[in-house]
């Protein structure tokens, strides 16, 4: 496969992104110019070559530098200004993102502000839809009002998706209020099967609603969770890269993806973290390129997933679904 051109389809490609932080996304070119002396060159954690020890190890340097930006409204604004900006210049037609819970109890912002700011950054192009990350422990005094209020009155919140460390216990609060979310018309996502095993993913589809899982990895552990995950329509949104550097995979060739697809389950593809990973989305189809050999094909039918559970007009869905089948049957006569 001519690498040059495989590049130019991958850049060709309408796509989506479904799985993103907004403060994982942070570009680092805004705490470089908040920041000067301090972020006046690329970290460790940026190379290439990195990988975090732990999960705890990940979490700490994106909130130490998060911390470092996100202080308003308008500073969400300003960041996803920039996120989505790189979006259009990739093609992308389609996001879903996320803002941390915890960020209305770090900093004290009104949360109904925050997603105000992320909606208002978004560019002529683009569709966005924003998600409230919810930590597994998040119910506390001060938050749990606040969730609430969110999935009765965030009109514009698209829905809700589980955050967080996989080895702490579900609190009880956790599926009511999943199912609530579900009955105020909240579309369900859960952090499930990164860390934690298939067993975690198999609880969020089964007894949470949820049909939209991230990462889901560790699901490749059991036949039976990923028959239901095939058989109940369930879609794992994935992202290589940042399994790879969070050593959720040992080696970018043993991602389970492809499995994951054979099997009948469908998969999209995004980035998670980019603050973090220092990926975007073409490197992240790119990867799959160069280390699991996806073929044209293979890549075409990963942008239509993403359309697939896009909240967007059938009529828009088939537009983009046509344009990426075009792409792939023009890839095939000129390869």
């Amino acid at each position: 496969m001519d690498e040059s051109a495989t590049r130019d389809f991958i850049a060709s490609l309408p796509k989506t992104e479904t799985h993103l932080h907004v403060e994982g996304a942070l570009p680092w070119e805004l705490l470089a110019q908040k920041h000067p002396s301090k972020y006046s060159s690329q970290p460790t954690f940026r190379g290439p070559d990195f990988r975090y020890e732990s999960f705890e190890q990940f979490e700490s340097v994106l909130i130490e530098h998060a911390l470092d930006w996100f202080d308003s409204p308008q500073s969400y604004f300003e960041a996803a200004q920039v996120i989505f900006a790189r979006h259009l210049k990739q093609n992308v037609k389609y996001v879903e993102t996320s803002f941390h819970a915890g960020m209305m109890e770090f900093l004290k912002i009104p949360g109904r502000e925050i997603l105000s700011a992320i909606l208002s950054a978004v560019p002529l192009g683009l569709e966005v839809r924003v998600f409230l990350g919810i930590s597994r422990n998040a119910y506390t005094p001060f938050l749990g009002p606040l969730l609430e209020e969110a999935i009765e009155k965030w009109d514009d919140l698209a829905g809700i998706d589980l955050h967080g460390l996989e080895t702490l216990p579900l609190e009880s609060w956790t599926e009511p209020f999943w199912e609530k979310a579900s009955s105020m018309g909240k579309i369900l996502k859960a952090h499930a099967g990164e860390f934690g095993p298939a067993a975690n993913v198999e609880h969020a589809v089964d007894r949470m609603g949820v049909r939209r899982i991230q990462h889901g990895v560790l699901a490749r552990e059991s036949e039976g969770v990923m028959r239901v995950l095939a058989e109940e329509g369930v879609t794992l949104d994935l992202c290589p890269i940042s399994n790879y550097k969070l050593r959720v995979v040992d080696e970018m060739e043993n991602h389970p993806i492809r499995l994951f697809m054979e099997k009948g389950i469908n998969c999209t593809v995004s980035t998670d973290d980019p603050l973090s990973f220092n990926n975007d989305l073409n490197q992240e189809y790119q990867s799959l390129v160069d280390h699991l050999e996806f073929s044209r094909e293979e890549l075409g039918q990963l942008a239509l997933n993403g359309f697939s559970v896009a909240d967007l007009d059938a009529s828009l869905k088939n537009s983009f679904g046509k344009e990426i089948q075009a792409l792939v049957h023009a890839s095939s006569i000129d390869a």
